[in-house]
């Protein structure tokens, strides 16, 4: 065996039980991790200087494979259920000793990171991989210590990620032969069977959302932007909500695009880097990322890429939908050097309407904020599946039910809190349909979404005259400079007001029956907050 580049930590592989390893390769560094990348046949480098990586069959989240231990410490701390599926200590046991004789004669690459950005909230994360290319994703996607910071520290966290690692359902209390198993009390988390990257990232994610909230920080599952005067602001959002493009402003400062936590006194990234969907990219729609892709020390996933001159194709989806690139956060012009800025000043929670009842912006009380917070709504758009004949609502707790291990309650006590605290403006905007559903009215015009988001960053928008919702109680304005006054009313965009009023109550009910399960968690306060109480009131 020998040793490449230098372990920082006093804890060495042998201390964490892993012996009898091939080589073993610590904390190099890009050009270093392109090399072995290139010569193991793991990837190639395309034409402007990216590393080009195949994931195999799995181009995404196994989350039917992810599973958190049972035990004494998780037990009543962990939200049980579908999203965080149990499993016990015996069979963690079995697959973590199945791991270490996997690991035996392996070249194995090491990474020894921060998780967070913040200096007073973050932990110490080691990736160990058979991959080369997984190293360089999490040195890319973690954040990257400078020097001596790390040297003599014990890895809180520790990530094995073992690709040819085939699980064993019957013997290991898994599924399939691919297995995510996160063990809190061990701080251990061990990834079989999958080449996906993302697993990685989003293992991290899912221990500072069980951690933090301990601290009283709010982790979350958004992007964050500084404006010319300092302040901060949060955008939530699902998949095609705009999250990405809406925070990506000239004008103001991001701080990162997908995970952030909220503390005491900052909103500070989980992340060094950004992992960006390609398919369809485009220099004219998304001229920052798509320099990215132009970059040493971008690792592309799953792009077609011509062997003979090396360009990529971001429009062949022939090996996945899911196309994908990890790259450094200061790959993006404009951008946080530290990855954290202060106390929020505005929150902002984005849904795509397709049922067009929803109007363009609305300001949110702290009650009716931890209400959409919980409910996280947007809609699938007729046509895009096959059987889907009209708008299917999709409601994702906390913007991120996947990644959260305690119970939506724990993170909307938080967020109402930290709102009420602050004095945090809160704002609801639909970047969906305007004048009908989908398929009869048209999209949410963007220079419109753009100047109402302004007014509401730079404080105009709380001198606007508002009017109450008759459907979902909150504040909407009624007059907004430069924006038309009919769009801000939805019912009037639409030509038969009767059919705005038979779908505006079928969402009210959607949301009334998603709701049902948090009622027993929330007071009487963010119950009030719930669609429909405008109606109830009149009635």
């Amino acid at each position: 065996m020998q040793v490449f580049g230098a372990c920082h930590s006093t804890v060495s592989l042998d201390a964490q039980g892993i012996t009898e390893t091939g080589n073993q390769y610590w904390n190099l560094g890009t050009a270093q991790l392109y090399e072995e990348a290139i010569r193991r046949g793991e990837g190639k480098m395309a034409k402007d200087g990216p590393l080009v990586v195949k994931t195999g069959d799995k181009t995404g989240r196994s989350a039917n494979d992810k599973f958190t231990v049972r035990d004494d410490m998780t037990e009543n701390t962990v939200d049980w259920g579908k999203v965080n599926c149990p499993m016990t200590t015996d069979h963690f046991d079995v697959i973590h000793n199945a791991f270490l004789d996997h690991m035996k004669g392996k070249d194995l690459f090491v990474q020894d990171l921060w998780g967070g950005s913040d200096p007073n909230h973050r932990i110490a994360v080691r990736t160990i991989g058979e991959l080369a290319w997984h190293s360089l994703f999490c040195r890319t996607m973690l954040v990257r210590p400078e020097d001596g910071e790390l040297d003599g520290m014990a890895p809180q966290f520790t990530v094995i990620n073992l690709p040819s690692f085939k699980a064993d359902p019957e013997t290991m209390g898994c599924n399939s032969e691919t297995v995510i198993a996160v063990n809190f009390k061990k701080g251990l988390v061990l990834i079989g069977g999958t080449q996906y990257a993302g697993e990685n990232k989003k293992s991290v994610f899912s221990i500072l959302n069980y951690l933090l909230p301990e601290k009283g920080i709010m982790p979350m599952h958004c992007s964050a932007n500084i404006g010319p005067d300092g302040d901060v602001a949060i955008f939530f959002g699902l998949s095609g909500t705009g999250k990405t493009t809406l925070s990506a402003d000239s004008s103001r400062t991001l701080i990162g695009d997908d995970e952030h936590g909220w503390s005491d006194d900052s909103v500070f990234n989980f992340e060094g880097g950004c992992y960006a969907k390609m398919i369809n990219l485009s220099a004219e729609a998304e001229p920052e990322i798509y320099a990215t892709s132009k970059r040493f020390g971008t690792v592309i996933e799953n792009v077609v890429m011509d062997e003979e001159t090396r360009e990529l194709d971001f429009d062949d989806n022939t090996l996945a939908e899911n196309t994908r690139a990890a790259y450094p956060i200061h790959f993006i012009p404009n951008t946080s050097e530290k990855n954290r800025g202060g106390k929020p000043t505005n929150i902002i929670m984005l849904t795509a309407d397709a049922f067009g009842v929803l109007p363009p912006i609305a300001r949110l009380t702290p009650e009716q904020a931890m209400y959409h917070f919980l409910s996280g709504y947007t809609a699938k758009v007729a046509g895009t599946e096959i059987g889907v004949k009209e708008p299917q609502a999709t409601f994702s707790t906390c913007f991120g039910a996947p990644f959260m291990p305690r119970h939506p309650s724990v993170y909307g006590d938080l967020l109402r809190k930290k709102i009420a605290e602050g004095g945090v403006n809160c704002w609801l905007v639909n970047t969906g349909w305007t004048g009908g559903v989908y398929g009869v009215g048209h999209r949410m015009p963007i220079k419109d979404t753009r100047a109402l988001l302004h007014a509401a960053l730079d404080g105009s928008l709380n001198a606007a005259p508002m009017r109450i919702d008759e459907n979902f109680g909150f504040e909407v304005p009624v007059q907004v400079p430069g924006v038309d006054e009919k769009i801000l009313t939805p019912r009037e965009t639409w030509a038969d007001k009767a059919a705005y009023d038979e779908k505006a109550q079928y969402l009210v009910d959607l949301f009334l029956k998603n709701f049902e399960t948090f009622a027993a968690h929330v007071d009487a306060n963010v119950l009030a907050a719930a669609p429909g109480q405008v109606q109830r009131a009149a009635e």
